[in-house]
């Protein structure tokens, strides 16, 4: 009897989870556990988290580059002060070109990106498709990317002359390879159920393309684009350093030439200054946001 009654009473706390309600309740439960929490982060706490410390890195940086000109570790003429440095950007915006050497880079850099991204999706969509365009043009997209973009830059001259149009392509060689290893990457770490399925539902070709291949691959994809950006950007500086021309403008890259041959070091950190300024400023106005919103769209990023 007892024995009956043990049986009973097992049999019915294992039935007891079949109740409809029951079965609700888990449900909700783990969706509420599978969905991502936006809580909207307090203005405080993102301040401290991420306004502080990179403030408090800079104020140590200017401490100690102060102190380090203070015990004259270096003559003058070779380390400037912040204070230099700073009467330098200030001369140069009351004479009205600081912003004419950031803008002169930053929209070629900017049009010389968005023409490697024309370039480089479609060729990475063929290369990490098509086996024999792959085995032809991967291993050359790889040793491209590994080349120093200043050694692209004699050749443009020589082809080109010294115009935009040099500058773009050194633009273009440096930043393709960058754009199609990225997607070439993205799309290898696609799950081959992901491409099955879209077969099954007719999704070949440029639809497939659409609809499948670039949304599963956009995390490296955009690992690519970063990658990508930044070395435009690096090409673009040793494109402007090595080749300076009236017609071409001052910007950047030939600020901080003029400045080695003006023996200005105030200039010299000015321009180095302005060149970290825009890719720091980049990176966190386009490509962090984008990151972060394709994590958070994969349920990759809870709160960030």
């Amino acid at each position: 009897m007892a024995s009956t009654e043990k049986t009973a009473g097992v049999t019915g706390r294992t039935a007891a989870p079949q109740d409809p309600d029951d079965l609700a309740g888990l449900e909700a439960g783990l969706d509420a556990l599978d969905a991502a929490q936006t809580v909207r982060t307090p203005l405080r706490e993102t301040l401290l988290r991420k306004v502080l410390p990179p403030v408090t890195a800079v104020a140590l940086v200017l401490v100690v580059w102060q102190i380090l000109v203070w015990a004259e570790v270096a003559p003058p003429y070779k380390l400037a002060s912040p204070s230099d440095v700073w009467g330098e950007v200030r001369a140069a915006w009351l004479q009205g070109t600081l912003l004419d050497y950031i803008w002169t880079s930053v929209s070629r850099g900017l049009v010389g990106f968005l023409l490697a991204l024309v370039i480089g999706t479609p060729l990475g969509l063929l290369v990490a498709r098509v086996s024999f365009v792959r085995a032809a043009i991967g291993p050359i997209l790889s040793g491209l990317q590994s080349l120093p973009s200043v050694a692209w830059v004699p050749p443009a001259v020589i082809w080109l002359g010294l115009n935009d149009s040099m500058m773009f392509a050194v633009i273009l060689l440096g930043a393709v390879p960058s754009i199609a290893n990225g997607l070439v990457a993205g799309i290898d770490q696609i799950p081959p159920l992901f491409l099955r399925a879209g077969r099954t539902l007719g999704a070949t070709g440029l639809r497939g393309a659409r609809y499948i291949v670039m949304p599963a691959a956009l995390p490296g994809y955009v690992a690519g684009l970063k990658q990508g950006w930044a070395f435009s950007w690096r090409s673009l500086m040793a494109a402007e350093i090595i080749a300076s021309s009236p017609d071409l403008g001052v910007g950047l890259g030939q600020l901080l030439e003029n400045g080695r041959n003006n023996s200005s070091m105030p200039q010299v950190f000015l321009a180095i200054l302005l060149i970290l300024c825009v890719g720091i400023a980049v990176d966190l106005l386009i490509f962090s946001p984008l990151e972060r919103r394709v994590l958070r769209g994969r349920g990759l990023l809870v709160s960030r």
